[in-house]
């Protein structure tokens, strides 16, 4: 397609790739191995059970959308053009990812090379898949279809009620004046936005054209954009190839502020000057950084919009444009650590990709230990050693409920078909993912090698999906010397990625221990048997802590939940005015504390906090505790004072948590997401997620924790 070309209006971003930054790596760097094909028999063709669609017998070379948004009835209409070429011979039918809330009026076929210049109206069913989706199965013209030879496909079709569009009327909006919209694509959602082959291993190029009402502005995951105000029509242009998951779409009343010379804020005006001042110059910053240790940013743009508390996940990593939840900017440490996570996905995730979701720790994983590379830089070693240890207290924490034998805690999670793919992103994705990533850091003898080495395994795999068996042979041909540790007795990395349990390897944070032992030692003043000593207290001055020590310390202490009411009252008057004054990822775990020791003198701030909360992340976790225990009259009572402010997705999840009721019946717009990044500690009385077993039966386990970003 041409180049969009800016309008005197234009909304263009100038996205454009910057020149590469960051010192050239010494030592490995000049005999960098390319990845040379894997000795052995050959691998099996890649399997995505996720995916209905026959994505192996094409290659997909660009996407097209065109889209009209009627707020007024919530549906996306128009169509979708698919720029394909066979890769097989013989092949009749065209297999794309749907769902049932697509409503599909017509499909037809062009053959460019042919010369023909009407399409060719093709018939089509709609098979059932999965809850999460459906096969819709396009018969193909066997003239039209040669390996090698471009063909041209058009649907036509209307959105409805699908788990990936989230449709909100003003009321639930942070201004509460204009109704918004946004998609969420991960991980199998984006079949409901437009057919596809929804899996992350095939990447293409993609453009839009989306028309929208007057007085509302759109952004999509798209490095060009432009805006022609006569016909009120946005167009983008994404340059670089993106997984299907990728493809994103807001549309509101949104303002921004440039905030460095490749990023800009974007929010609803009431939110907008909060989340520049929060943010400041700091984006640049930590881009800088980051290039500094993996090489150049890809994407040119680095954009951030704040989305209403209805944002179903704290933030996703969209190219070009991060979506974050605007509840979070109550909080300036979770807020740097989830953006710097968004960030480090520009290379791992984004850049090169998990071929399926049974490696999403891929993405999660070294993204993770991107992200804490990046604060280490930026921060300092204490600083990022203290996150870790909030985030591997949770990880043990969900060990000690599900079991050091549960499959879920594996890297690599075989799916059983059927099984949603968002129900496993859980800690294990990320937490374990990154002890495997820092264990292979060790092995190279020198954090700065391993950071040659994740620069140049981007450049190598680039735009591209991976599998594990693809980093592990490049990390062996890096440092040949290694070739036996895979193999090392206990600590083999066929046992990391298909062993249940914890991390075979823990890194190192007593850098942080600065930090970290005052937390201990007042727990262990709280944990006796007599409450502390006023003059003991007095040593250990929590106001003057960071929140992450104030986390890991409530945290630490709901492990030791019930405590006696006469420590609950010490607790109450030490601390209780100090967490009214601090973010709500403090307030709510303290709020945990009191709903799980049935602590009734506090419940007029549980109350408050679920008036004042509406997001998924601050209220699921107080509702199920309340429900859990002896207070479920008080969550009643609040749900239906505050149920008209929640979006129609999350006041479903209430009453099923509320009533008990069925998701699979009562849910459908709501993908299953323990990603539904809760900030909570984790709770035996967590809401439950259906998840595989290694039997292929189900098996319902508690994967909410503490916040983690997609």
């Amino acid at each position: 397609m041409a180049e969009l070309h800016q309008t005197p209006t234009s909304l263009c971003c100038c996205r454009k790739p910057l020149p590469a930054s960051g010192p050239p790596c010494v030592g490995d760097a000049g005999a960098r191995p390319s990845a040379a094909p894997r000795a052995g028999p050959p691998r099996c063709p890649l399997v995505d059970v996720a995916s209905a669609s026959n994505f192996r017998c094409f290659r997909l070379r660009h996407l097209h959308l065109d889209l009209r948004l009627n707020f007024a009835v919530k549906e996306m209409s128009g169509w979708l053009v698919l720029d394909l070429v066979p890769a097989q011979q013989g092949v009749t039918t065209l297999v794309l990812d749907s769902h049932p809330s697509l409503l599909i009026h017509s499909i037809d076929c062009k053959d460019p090379a042919a010369g023909q210049e009407e399409p060719m109206s093709l018939t089509y069913r709609v098979d059932p898949f999965t809850d999460y989706g459906s096969s819709l199965n396009i018969s193909l013209p066997p003239t039209a279809v040669k390996p090698g030879r471009p063909i041209q496909i058009t649907v036509r079709y209307t959105t409805t009620d699908g788990p990936a569009i989230w449709w909100l009327d003003a009321e639930l909006t942070c201004g509460q004046s204009r109704p918004l919209v946004f998609t969420q694509g991960h991980s199998v959602c984006n079949r409901s936005f437009f057919p596809c082959f929804d899996t992350p291993a095939v990447k293409s190029t993609y453009t839009a054209s989306v028309r929208v009402p007057e007085g509302v502005t759109v952004l999509m995951s798209a490095s060009r954009s432009s805006y022609s105000t006569p016909d009120r029509i946005f167009q983008f242009s994404m340059e670089l190839p993106v997984p299907s998951y990728l493809v994103a779409l807001v549309a509101g009343e949104l303002q921004h502020v440039d905030v460095g010379p490749r990023s800009r804020v974007w929010a609803e005006p009431c939110l907008l000057s909060c989340a520049v001042k929060k943010l400041g110059g700091s984006v640049e910053r930590w881009l800088g950084v980051a290039e500094e240790l993996f090489g150049p940013y890809l994407w040119g743009r680095c954009d951030i919009v704040f989305l209403p508390p209805s944002f179903p996940i704290v933030a996703m990593e969209n190219p070009c444009l991060t979506f974050i939840i605007a509840s979070i900017l109550e909080s300036s440490e979770f807020l740097l650590i989830d953006v710097v996570h968004e960030i480090a996905h520009g290379w791992f995730g984004n850049a090169v990709t998990n071929a399926t979701w049974e490696e999403m720790w891929l993405s999660e994983g070294l993204a993770t230990y991107a992200q804490r590379r990046i604060t280490t830089e930026a921060y300092g070693e204490a600083f990022t050693c203290l996150e870790t240890a909030v985030r591997l207290d949770a990880l043990h924490r969900q060990l000690r409920l599900l079991g050091d034998n549960n499959p879920v805690s594996k890297l690599q999670v075989k799916f059983e078909p059927g099984v949603n793919p968002s129900s496993l992103m859980n800690l294990f994705t990320y937490e374990k993912g990154f002890c495997f990533v820092s264990y292979l850091s060790e092995l190279s003898g020198d954090v700065r090698r391993f950071d040659c080495f994740l620069r140049d395994y981007i450049s190598e795999f680039k735009f591209q999906s991976v599998v594990a068996q693809d980093l592990i042979d490049y990390f062996l041909q890096y440092f040949p010397q290694l070739m036996d540790v895979s193999h090392r007795e206990g600590l083999e990395f066929e046992r990391w990625l298909n062993g249940s349990g914890p991390p075979l390897f823990e890194p190192d944070l007593s850098a942080a221990g600065a930090l970290t032992q005052p937390v201990q030692d007042l727990c262990d003043l709280w944990r006796g048997c007599q409450s502390p000593d006023p003059q003991a207290l007095l040593t250990l001055d929590l106001s003057a802590w960071s929140t992450f020590q104030i986390v890991l310390f409530l945290d630490r202490m709901l492990d030791q939940c019930p405590l006696p009411q006469d420590v609950m009252s010490r607790l109450s008057a030490s601390y209780s005015s100090v967490f009214d004054g601090l973010n709500a990822e403090v307030q709510i775990r303290w709020l945990q504390m009191v709903v799980r020791n049935s602590f009734h003198p506090e419940l007029p701030r549980v109350r408050a906090f679920l008036h004042k909360h509406t997001s998924r992340m601050y209220t699921v976790p107080l509702y199920d505790d309340l429900v859990a225990g002896v207070m479920k009259c008080v969550a009643v009572e609040v749900f239906n004072q505050t149920q008209r402010r929640l979006h129609p997705n999350l006041r479903r999840t209430l009453q099923q948590i509320l009533f008990q009721t069925s998701s699979a019946s009562t849910n459908q717009n709501v993908p299953i997401l323990s990603a539904v990044p809760v900030s909570a500690s984790s709770s035996p009385f967590s809401q439950q997620v259906t998840t595989a077993t290694s039997a292929g039966t189900t098996a319902a386990i508690a994967l909410r924790d503490v916040n983690v970003s997609a």
